[in-house]
């Protein structure tokens, strides 16, 4: 219920912490809190008024943290109307005018978040939220305008299995009450024959072999193998499938599907794409397994390849495509002209760190000066894989040289020392460049020290780049009445990296928390030819944009106190029109990562477009910084190298990163035996050569080759040497 007077936000975050619960910041209009690690911030009573600001939204945060309140979130008009004949009672009921009552507030112990979908579309029905989750309420402000009602009825004290049921019951009924979908059909059915009988009888004898789908253990995986074998591996028809699963998987499921989620599996299996030809199973013939044999398994396990039939194909390859062109390594203006000067002094030049070193003196100088129309900035995380000796220090040394030439040696940093030493700085210097030669060992470290220091500073870093458009408050210190805040901060990163040691430090882990998908890449491949060194004055050119950038200060204030108010650099048309396309084409890739639940392909694609804006406004402001205008040419070249980055690194990822450490071993041979094609042409590897570079034991040997002889990935043959007989190995062609 929406009160008459308006309700201050911090005088509500108060009542809300006197009844026990928890509330995280929210930026204004936003569903979104201002700080990345919002589930584990807890504001008491003394810090709301340094953390909240009056135009902020506010966010309970849900579960174990507020004494377990819980909410159920009713995404749709139909779970609206049949929540009172479903869900227990309770006082607690709040919404907004456009969708009033659409959250139910309880009090479950041990509640844990649920999803329910529609199967056959994928909207979302209804969500049990609890601990991990945040919720909005009164008195915050919908980004359509809309006031959300405040929470101030006394939530109803229910058990969590029985509010989880109840949740659970209520989706149904409205997948019921939508209706069943009408069935999709197969693009290609078999005739159907006398011997249809005995493949569906097969069908049934292999359903009953695999495995009941339940609830909470990869329940919809399992149902949707079943219908894959019946829809694509029998090729049975698909309003015959759906009578099968019916009568002879469902009853076996905990609990058993509706015939809506039944007919949406049945749909997915008829439409996807497969890594096996269509009617596999209806064609090798009666099965007879063994009692102990699972044959569900058989969908992922390869079968035997006679000698007069097609081989499988083998499992789908990411492409890599190479390192980043040098033709996208120019810029024109500013950071050409400084890549130029280094480039010419540099006792090794490296046209790619010379291009990073460039780009981050830029991204560091236009810190809160200028934007784009989607308040993007121009804040960047950029890593330079290069071996030692190949020139790395070079653009740092410069970048320092071009700073203190204009008065900004204090914007500059070496060493993350911890998140607090971060925070520090910034407080000082909100705009900072920090050019270190240590992120690998910093991502080791966090990736496998249990040290929280290191835990802090990578959270830091995934905070302050989020925090480039809003303010950061900072942590209250000892002693201190008011902790202040970061208005705005601008923290650019030039890191530096031996690539060996930086694709050590990949792991799932590390590639999901997103700092990997904040950061450019760009890898130097080999060292160029070294020079005479030469000593030249940095240009006048270079000093004097880079003066004009220092003495830009668009806001209110002067240059000792300045409330920065970023001038907003304008699209053109053109540039409109591309960025829309490239963002749909992210979305959509985003899209199929999700579906195949990439959760590394989710983080990266999920950052393509801002990565993209943030380039294509670099680009414009570097070409004219006094006038600048986000055009084609700036939007086309954004484009085209985050694209071909973010293809990169989901290529390097999927090369090194292990879901295990058998995993792990099988890539290192798959690894060892491109860089020996690369040298060797299609000269197989001798065993002995493998087992010298992996000096593993026998068993895990032979285990890791039947394994990629398996996936059909590297094949071992005989050798052909009379002198060393013995065994070979090749890489098989994609």
């Amino acid at each position: 219920m929406t009160p008459a007077i308006p309700i201050d936000v911090r005088s509500q975050v108060a009542i809300y912490r006197q009844r026990g619960w928890y509330c995280v910041p929210l930026r204004p209009r936003s569903k979104s809190p201002v700080r990345n690690d919002w589930p584990n911030v807890r504001i008491e009573a003394d810090d709301i008024k340094t953390s909240f600001s009056a135009k902020d939204n506010l966010g309970i945060i849900l579960g174990e943290p507020s004494g377990w309140l819980v909410d159920v979130d009713l995404d749709c008009p139909e779970a609206i109307e049949l929540a009172d004949s479903y869900l227990p009672l309770t006082p607690a009921i709040t919404g907004r005018p456009s969708a009033p009552r659409s959250h139910r507030w309880y009090i479950a112990v041990g509640a844990t978040t649920e999803k329910h979908t529609d199967p056959n579309d994928g909207s979302m029905i209804a969500e049990l939220r609890s601990t991990g989750g945040q919720t909005v309420v009164g008195p915050s402000i919908h980004p359509d305008g809309e006031p959300y009602d405040i929470l101030d009825g006394d939530p109803a004290i229910v058990p969590a299995p029985m509010l989880a049921a109840c949740v659970k019951a209520l989706a149904d009924a409205v997948i019921v009450k939508r209706g069943v979908p009408a069935p999709i059909k197969l693009p290609i059915q078999a005739p159907r024959s006398a011997a249809d009988g005995d493949v569906e009888q097969r069908a049934i004898a292999y359903l009953n072999a695999m495995p009941p789908a339940v609830s909470g253990s990869s329940g919809h995986s399992q149902t949707f193998a079943a219908a894959t074998a019946l829809v694509h591996g029998f090729g049975i028809d698909s309003d015959r499938a759906l009578a099968i699963l019916q009568t002879d998987y469902n009853p076996r499921c905990t609990p058993p599907w509706s015939d809506r989620e039944l007919q949406h599996k049945i749909n997915q299996a008829a439409t996807k794409s497969h890594d096996r030809p269509f009617g596999w199973l209806r064609d090798i013939g009666p099965i007879e397994p063994a009692d102990d044999v699972d044959l569900s398994k058989l969908l992922a396990k390869p079968r035997v390849v006679e000698d007069d039939e097609p081989a499988p194909e083998p499992p789908p390859v990411v492409v890599d495509p190479g390192v980043l062109p040098d033709r996208l390594l120019r810029m024109p203006g500013f950071v050409n002209e400084v890549m130029d000067h280094c480039l010419d002094t540099a006792p090794y030049p490296n046209p790619v760190m010379g291009f990073c070193g460039a780009l981050s003196l830029l991204a560091m100088l236009a810190g809160r000066r200028v934007r784009d129309p989607g308040d993007n900035r121009t804040n960047l995380y950029l890593l330079g894989l290069a071996h030692s000796a190949a020139g790395k220090d070079w653009p740092r040394k410069l970048n320092i040289r071009i700073l203190q030439s204009v008065g900004l040696a204090d914007c500059t940093g070496e060493r993350f020392a911890s998140g607090e030493g971060i925070q520090d700085s910034l407080h000082m210097t909100p705009s900072m460049l920090f050019q270190t030669d240590e992120i690998d060992g910093l991502l080791q470290s966090i990736n496998k020290s249990k040290d929280a220091r290191h835990e802090q500073i990578m959270t830091t870093l995934l905070t302050m780049y989020s925090s480039a458009n809003s303010v950061y408050p900072m942590r209250r210190k000892a002693g201190k009445e008011a902790a202040g805040v970061i208005n705005q901060p601008n923290l650019v990163i030039f890191g530096t990296a031996i690539p060996n040691h930086y694709y050590e430090t990949l792991s799932e882990r590390m590639l999901t928390n997103g700092l990997f998908a904040r950061m450019l890449i760009f890898e130097c491949g080999k060292r160029g030819k070294g020079q005479e060194p030469k000593i030249l004055d940095i240009p006048d050119s270079i000093l004097a944009t880079a003066e004009w950038w220092e003495n830009f200060r668009p806001g209110a204030g002067n240059l000792v106190d300045w409330s920065p108010t970023p001038a907003i650099v304008p699209h053109d048309a053109d540039a409109s029109r591309l960025l829309v396309d490239a963002r749909v084409d992210a979305e959509t890739q985003y899209e199929k990562a999700e579906e195949s639940n990439d959760s590394v392909g989710t983080t990266v694609w999920g950052r393509v477009s801002e990565q993209t804006r943030k380039l294509a406004l670099l680009h414009a402001v570097s070409r004219r910084c006094r006038e600048p205008v986000i055009d084609g040419e700036s939007a086309r070249w954004a484009i085209e190298v985050v694209e071909h980055q973010t293809r990169r690194m989901l290529f390097m990822a999927s090369d090194h990163v292990s879901h295990n450490d058998f995993d792990a071993m099988a890539k290192a041979v798959v690894r060892q035996l491109k860089k020996w094609k690369a040298k060797r042409g299609d000269k197989p590897m001798p065993e002995w050569e493998l087992t010298r570079r992996l000096p593993w034991k026998p068993s895990d040997h032979k285990e890791v080759i039947k394994l990629l002889d398996t996936q059909r990935l590297v094949v071992r043959q005989p050798s052909d040497s009379k002198t060393r007989p013995g065994f070979v190995y090749r890489l098989v062609e994609n």
